[in-house]
């Protein structure tokens, strides 16, 4: 006979724990939890104080509007909360907190004190739990306006539990890499953070840039402020602003991507692809973007009831999101250019040095556009359009033959002119008249181009940069004339989900902007019956099965612009001066021009630096000088 075991009750207590699974995983995400509650109770300094990791003692102690002395029991149960009231209010969460489980799950796994005093309250109040089904102890305390809860021994009751725990140091990292990012989310409150009675972290409140600057440089470091490019869009009732590192500084890892939605920390993959997409032509292989961007919009149109956790979201427009995250990335690097890296570094005195992207250009273009180059006739000057041999260098195109050795010519006079002159009556141009990469003065190696510019030397790849030049100008010539398609002899059939067949149709004039013709062949059945003439040797099936999954998850994909970049950029790898390419002065300071003005300049297709600069403070390093 089948034994049919009794559907029952869980115990509270059991509930609890089970609960604390989801949310308590290690001392860092009890300090989470605990953190946001300070938030929602409208705190302006929060003290943590930490012992052994957070695992023997978290205390977290805040200056917020307090509970009740008749509210502390309840405080502690499950599923209450002050923030929401009814179904609706989960439309439109606008706190951090809202589902009245945190107190409940950490007393049932460690031995919790809360105190608590309200402003109006004459003296403070204190409960305490110990992790098993008993009846809160309410007495009173000795406390400021404010709360304090203290967290010790955290899973002293489920040794199973305590035994994922790491070392002291990875739990306090981990700790302490929560509170960093908890207070960058909130510039205007103060976060003290002591462990085994040492101060760790000072953050006292930033209101102004300058201040802002010094905590952004506290959490991130010197070096990610120096290379930060500040942004400020707002549009279609999005806002987004914070900080994107330059391509120049990555990382190995994804660990400085601090992304909040209304305040919250969030890890989104919507996020992180249309962050993939902007950086995708100029990081390294394997390389991570570095920001800290912040995104506001109206709270109807997020849910943040998705994960017991509270990390991920769900946004109501999808698609609308990731183009305009993307839009904005993708145009704020892409305006960089030569001088935007020359200026003052983004420094606690200058933080908005460089201009941020504005939100009348930023964000204008989808995935699947092609930002125009900027016009360079109107910036060269007309010494440096001279063709040589018959070959303009500003179109691109060079002469494969080494030109014959250099002699003082007239040919070449105006190119040596302000070089051939003895130092003493050489006269010091104007500053604003130098170009933001100088003057070529010679080739090195026949590899690198040496400038001089107002700040000292500039090194430049000329094989990289050139590589680039050309990349973006294929890229603007394809955006103009369009992908040409080229028909199969044999149409590729495709089996596909009921789903993935509508989605085709749904953007089926989308495919054939992009060189595709695709025809229902059924429910579940798709033909290929064209594809881009560029990607004539590609596995078409795969690449159609692979865009329908990007465009039902994302509303979006660029896989198909991703295989033509791929071989737009072989193309102007193969057709950019090779090393030990000899050129003259005028090639040279063409090529600088040229970089001045095109778009992801600085790296080359493959992510490489295409140029560096050497102040005179680095070269005068070099030689003493000055000691």
């Amino acid at each position: 006979m089948t034994d049919v075991r009794a559907i029952h009750l869980l115990s509270p207590r059991l509930a609890n724990q089970i609960a604390a699974g989801e949310v308590v995983e290690r001392p860092s995400s009890v300090a989470k939890e605990l953190l946001e509650n300070c938030l929602d109770a409208g705190a302006k300094r929060i003290d943590i104080d930490v012992e052994q990791g957070g695992v023997k003692r978290l205390q977290i102690r805040d200056d917020g509007h307090g509970i009740a002395a008749d509210q502390l029991p309840l405080a502690l149960a499950r599923h209450a909360t002050s923030k929401i009231t009814a179904l609706e209010d989960l439309e439109g969460v606008a706190s951090l907190g809202f589902r009245g489980e945190a107190l409940a799950s950490i007393s049932s796994v460690s031995r919790l004190t809360l105190t608590s005093r309200t402003a109006s309250a004459e003296q403070a109040w204190q409960v305490e739990a110990e992790g098993r089904d008993m009846e809160p102890r309410v007495q009173p305390a000795a406390h400021p306006v404010g709360t304090t809860v203290e967290v010790c021994d955290l899973f002293f009751n489920t040794p199973a539990r305590r035994k994922f725990l790491r070392t002291e140091k990875t739990e306090f990292d981990h700790l302490q890499d929560v509170i960093k990012r908890m207070a960058l989310a909130r510039f205007d409150v103060a976060f003290h953070l002591r462990h085994n009675g040492k101060t760790v972290l000072a953050l006292h409140p930033a209101n102004d840039d300058i201040s802002q600057a010094r905590r952004i440089a506290a959490v991130c470091g010197d070096a990610f402020l120096e290379q930060a490019l500040p942004i400020n869009v707002e549009r279609n009732g999005l806002h987004l602003w914070g900080w994107v590192g330059l391509p120049t500084f990555s990382r190995s890892k994804a660990d400085m991507q601090h992304f909040y939605v209304n305040g919250r920390i969030v890890s989104d993959r919507l996020v992180s692809h249309a962050v993939r997409q902007a950086y995708r032509d100029v990081l390294y292989g394997g390389r991570h973007p570095a920001f800290v961007l912040f995104l506001e919009l109206d709270p109807n149109s997020v849910d943040v009831n998705v994960h017991p956790t509270k990390h991920e979201v769900r946004f109501r427009e999808n698609r609308s999101v990731h183009d305009f995250l993307y839009g904005v990335l993708h145009r704020a690097i892409a305006d960089v250019r030569p001088h935007d890296n020359l200026e003052a570094p983004a420094s606690t005195l200058h933080l908005h040095a460089q201009p941020a992207v504005s939100g009348l250009a930023a964000g204008e273009f989808g995935p699947q556009e092609h930002i125009p180059l900027s016009d360079t006739s109107s910036n060269i000057q007309p010494r440096f359009q001279a063709s040589v041999q018959g070959h303009s260098f500003n179109k691109g195109s060079y002469s494969q033959q080494p030109p014959p050795p250099v002699r003082p010519s007239e040919q070449y006079q105006h190119a040596y002119q302000a070089f051939a002159q003895p130092l003493d009556n050489l006269a010091e141009p104007a500053q604003e008249e130098i170009p933001p990469l100088g003057f070529a003065i010679a080739q090195l190696k026949g590899i690198y181009i040496l400038a001089e510019n107002q700040h000292g030397l500039v090194l430049v790849d000329m094989h990289a940069a050139h590589e680039r030049v050309m990349y973006e100008r294929l890229k603007l010539a394809m955006a103009h004339e369009g992908l040409r398609g080229q028909p199969l002899l044999v149409p590729e059939t495709l089996a596909l989900s009921a789903r993935e067949v509508d989605c085709a149709e749904q953007y089926a004039q989308w495919f054939t902007q992009l060189g595709f013709e695709l025809q229902g062949l059924g429910p579940e059945s798709l033909a290929i019956r064209q594809v881009p003439a560029l990607l004539k040797q590609a596995d078409a099936a795969e690449l159609v099965r692979d865009v329908l999954s990007d465009l039902m998850e994302y509303g979006s994909s660029d896989r198909i612009q991703a295989h033509i970049n791929e071989l737009l950029a072989t193309m102007s790898c193969h057709g950019a001066v090779r090393a030990n390419r000899r050129l003259t002065l005028v090639e040279m300071n063409a090529l600088l021009r040229d970089m001045e003005v095109t778009e992801r300049s600085g790296q080359c297709n493959h992510g490489r630096p295409t140029w560096t600069q050497l102040g005179m403070d680095e070269l005068d390093k070099l030689f003493l000088r000055g000691r």
